[in-house]
């Protein structure tokens, strides 16, 4: 009789390998490639007020954003650009619909790219050759940002409205203007509001050419549906390998964007976990209240860098067995928690003592962690129930 392994599995860190794209240079951000996905937002402040826009930068830089994105509607917007670009901390991508001219203004300011959507800028196709040398001899690269809200006119035609092929078509048309004049130092975008046909488009994309590629949900929603919305059509991507930077689009300040974008990443293991909490959903057989418990301990652990997990449990059913699995971890009951570290109890506390305890064990942990280097190093997995 064959005898069955019990021991644990081996769990890979992703779940794919990566697309092999080409690598192009966002400012100081290295899009594409080996490099690791990066996440993205884009101002709501008019650009033509140049302190808001700083200002807002300044606080998607803090939030954790790599590179931002300028809406450039007027030539008061285009006049702002060169400040902008040049006292950003992050690089400045502008961001052009409709006027051709702000594409060269853009270039002109030393934005770190330029996006351009071909579907609603005039006579487009005309300009590519111009827009082409402009942004070879600044060394600028571009972004071909197809959405399906404003697909070229011949497409829709063909198609009868923004299926996945259309999306791919006029991407990779083009594309191939630019590919004409020795031009490749190019991403693209193809987005939809529907996920479903969003993950299709960039699928079909991913196959046929080796640019890198910018996922996006457009108009996704606000912050519930288009979290979930972002969430699920980047996990798709991403889990297959599919995707080189993000942008989580909300009815939300742009921080929440970052928040929600890095929060993917992170429970993909494409970016070094952080602070991860793990606490149970609650139920009849909890004996203190996991809610404000998992509250607490999130809000005393706030800004927390190191990749530390720390398990609340409410019972005892789970409770012991997530705790373990976590660096640092309390299962509660009858007025009291175990606290575990490392997987072993170190002590018994008042149920009104576990918020302290847990605080003062996680940062005693974390800076052990710090002096071993433990935050700069490769993402770990870990398997709980």
């Amino acid at each position: 009789m064959t005898a069955i392994s019990l021991g644990i599995p081996t769990v890979p860190t992703r779940l794919a390998e990566r697309r092999k794209s080409r690598q192009i240079q966002v400012g100081t951000v290295a899009v594409g490639g080996d490099a690791p996905v990066s996440v993205q937002s884009m101002t709501t402040t008019r650009t033509s007020d140049i302190g808001a826009t700083l200002q807002q930068i300044a606080e998607l830089t803090a939030s954790g954003c790599q590179i931002v994105r300028v809406a450039c509607p007027t030539q008061d917007d285009a006049d702002a650009l060169a400040t902008i670009a040049r006292k950003s901390q992050i690089p400045v991508i502008a961001d052009i619909h409709f006027q051709p001219k702000y594409v060269f203004a853009a270039i002109d300011a030393g934005c770190a790219a330029v996006r351009v959507n071909p579907g609603n800028i005039k006579q487009f196709d005309d300009k590519v050759k111009e827009i082409a040398r402009a942004a070879n001899d600044a060394g600028t690269p571009i972004r071909i940002g197809v959405n399906a809200g404003s697909l070229d006119a011949r497409l829709l035609k063909k198609y009868g409205k923004a299926t996945p092929e259309a999306l791919v078509e006029s991407a990779l048309w083009e594309a191939s203007l630019f590919e004409e004049h020795d031009f490749r130092d190019i991403k693209i975008s193809v987005k939809h509001n529907d996920p479903v046909v969003m993950v299709e488009a960039y699928r079909q994309l991913a196959a046929q050419c080796d640019y890198p590629l910018h996922l996006g949900v457009t108009e996704a929603g606000p912050a519930f549906q288009g979290t979930i919305k972002s969430a699920v059509a980047f996990g798709a991507l991403l889990s297959q390998g599919i995707g080189d930077t993000i942008r989580v689009s909300l009815s939300a300040p742009p921080a929440e964007e970052i928040k929600v974008g890095i929060q993917i990443l992170e429970s993909l293991n494409l970016r070094q976990r952080r602070l991860e909490i793990v606490s149970c959903p609650s139920c009849g057989r909890a004996q203190v209240d996991v809610y404000k418990l998992a509250e607490e301990v999130t809000a005393g652990l706030d800004g927390m860098t190191v990749p530390l997990r720390v398990a609340v449990m409410g019972c005892v059913v789970n409770g012991p067995g997530e705790a373990r699995e976590a660096d640092l971890g309390v299962a509660s009951g009858n007025g009291k928690g175990q606290i575990f570290v490392k997987g072993e109890v170190i002590k018994t506390v008042p149920e009104s003592k576990i918020v302290e305890t847990l605080i003062e064990e996680a940062l005693k942990i974390a800076e052990q962690m710090e002096k071993d280097g433990v935050a700069s190093g490769e993402p770990s997995v870990a398997v709980a129930g």
